[in-house]
């Protein structure tokens, strides 16, 4: 058994699948129950300590530089396959990676570079972060550079390998 923050009333179990795979179940308080597969090689130990805030604030980094390649395919890797991107500059809801590639074939068109001028990272549990804030993104528009400044919030869940996007909000700011 596997203890977690009493605060967040969930029971967690460890179990060896059959491939030699970790299997993290948690049973939260609201009787739901979610499986996620963690590397082999995770100890308890390792769970236990969690994310540090600068882990989290990294994985901005991570994406921008995502950005940065050109290519849609690899931004749209960072999310989740039931993650949601409402983005900046469209009005529709993006809930599927051929969604969230559409959208960032037109908004990577702008070479749009990313920075930070405000953020909040939470460390919601061992596998759940927020990381909200205010970003600019330097863009090319018509041959003319120009900037977007949006705020900004990503929920991250941590799958067993890596730290996914489930939920992207960005939002030009009214002012």
């Amino acid at each position: 058994m596997f203890k977690f923050n009493k605060q967040l009333s969930a029971l967690a179990l460890l179990t060896m699948t059959s491939v030699g795979e970790t299997m993290l179940t948690v049973a939260k308080a609201s009787a739901q129950t979610q499986s996620y597969r963690i590397a082999a090689s995770t100890t308890p130990q390792q769970l236990a300590v969690g994310p540090k805030e600068r882990d989290i604030a990294a994985l901005f980094d991570k994406w921008n530089a995502a950005l940065q390649t050109g290519n849609p395919d690899e931004v749209v890797k960072l999310y989740a396959k039931d993650g949601v991107l409402l983005p900046t500059v469209s009005n529709k809801v993006r809930s599927t990676h051929s969604q969230m590639r559409d959208y960032f074939e037109h908004f990577l068109k702008y070479k749009p570079k990313g920075t930070i001028l405000q953020q909040n990272v939470r460390i919601i549990d061992k596998l759940f972060a927020i990381n909200s804030g205010v970003y600019s993104f330097n863009i090319i528009k018509n041959g003319k550079p120009g900037k977007v400044v949006a705020r900004y919030s990503f929920v991250y869940r941590h799958d067993g390998n890596d730290w996914l996007i489930v939920d992207h909000h960005s939002s030009a700011m009214p002012e």
